[in-house]
């Protein structure tokens, strides 16, 4: 597992840790007094506990390596973390609401109030420096998952002082209704929370559109360069076993063990008007040489390429079997000059691009 994620999850365990110590200080509270504040205290507790381990799990799936299938990675686990943490926050407070009502409707006098103070204030500041560390991780890395824990957690603090004031005031004034409704002002609260981090989930899982300052921040943009990378193999093992495969097939080589290739990589560009504009792309390697030209949208991330792949076998040495025998009938349409010169378009977005054969150009160049 790499280091980041090993210290993305030490983070989450602190939030585990300081979970269990405020639920057993917080329920000793309410046992001690009876209100109904700081019922809802402990019960907003035991829902940070969930919260915590739920983290703990998504960090880890998040850190997961990319598969065959899922070549993206898990990144996004993050966000239902997010998600079902802003449900846990609502359904905690649909708790408190449930256990306020009654108390208001029926009040009760409250037992050995200064003590239980005491003890909820306690709890509470563990938990107000473990959100404020959960805060600044997060954001420094740009997680999520550790960022809504933060925010859980600073709820629950916001939480432990509306019931602490509450329920200093009722010890002072005798006016018990006061004790449940201070919680229901605190569950009002925490629904808006839990409500924003599910959205906040949804729009990272729904792709959001990028918001129109930094669309016009975009358009801005003007860039001109070039680049070149020279005898390079792919750090993902699963794409450099897929150019090595394809490079042995281009040779006209069937070999179910083929040996590792490097590749050669280069072109220009132009960034304008929010796209950049390629030219005279070529990416080379042993039996195959790819050129092409077009644009990269970065707002919509739409390709828009079109080029030539040449080979040094025939299209009917790319493949065994039936697809070889009928590709056979086609391969004088593509050999010039003892190569394999297939034109292709590319399109679709960056993460779902589209190859395609332009039978057109590939006719018309006959």
């Amino acid at each position: 597992m790499p280091t980041a994620s090993i210290n993305l999850e030490r983070f989450a365990w602190l939030s585990v840790a300081a979970a269990i110590a405020t639920i057993g200080l917080k329920t000793f509270a309410w046992w001690l007094t009876g209100s109904v504040g700081l019922l809802s205290d402990a019960l907003e507790s035991i829902v940070n506990l969930a919260a915590a381990l739920l983290a703990l799990t998504m960090l880890r799936l998040a850190a997961s390596p990319p598969s065959e299938e899922h070549p993206y990675g898990f990144s996004k686990a993050e966000y239902f973390a997010a998600g079902i943490e802003g449900a846990l926050i609502v359904l905690a407070a649909a708790g408190i609401l449930a256990t306020a009502i009654p108390r208001l409707l029926q009040p009760e006098p409250l037992e050995a109030p200064i003590l239980g103070l005491g003890i909820s204030a306690a709890a509470s500041l563990i938990n107000l420096g473990t959100a404020i560390v959960l805060l600044r991780v997060g954001k420094r890395h740009d997680s999520i998952t550790l960022e809504a824990d933060g925010r859980h957690l600073m709820t629950d603090v916001w939480t432990s002082a509306g019931v602490i004031l509450g329920v200093a005031l009722v010890v002072l004034t005798g006016w018990l209704r006061l004790d449940p409704l201070v919680a229901l002002a605190v569950a009002l609260h925490i629904v808006w929370t839990g409500v924003g981090l599910v959205r906040r989930s949804a729009a990272g899982l729904l792709d959001a559109a990028i918001p129109q300052e930094d669309r016009d921040a975009i358009q801005k943009l003007r860039l001109d360069g070039n680049f070149s990378v020279d005898r390079a193999e792919f750090t993902k093992a699963q794409v450099q076993d897929k150019v090595d495969a394809f490079s042995t097939k281009a040779r006209g080589v069937n070999d179910d063990t083929p040996d590792p290739v490097v590749s050669n990589f280069r072109g220009t560009f132009k960034m304008r008007d929010g796209a950049i504009h390629f030219s005279n792309v070529t990416f080379a390697m042993p039996g195959a040489r790819v050129n092409v030209s077009g644009r990269f949208v970065m707002e919509s991330e739409a390709l828009d390429f079109r080029g030539i792949v040449r080979l040094d076998a025939k299209l009917s040495q790319l493949t065994t079997g039936v697809k070889s025998f009928f590709l056979r009938v086609v391969d004088g349409l593509f050999r010039h000059d003892d190569i394999t010169v297939v034109p292709i378009t590319i399109g679709g977005t960056a993460d779902k691009p589209k190859v395609g054969l332009d039978f057109g150009k590939a006719i018309k160049d006959r």
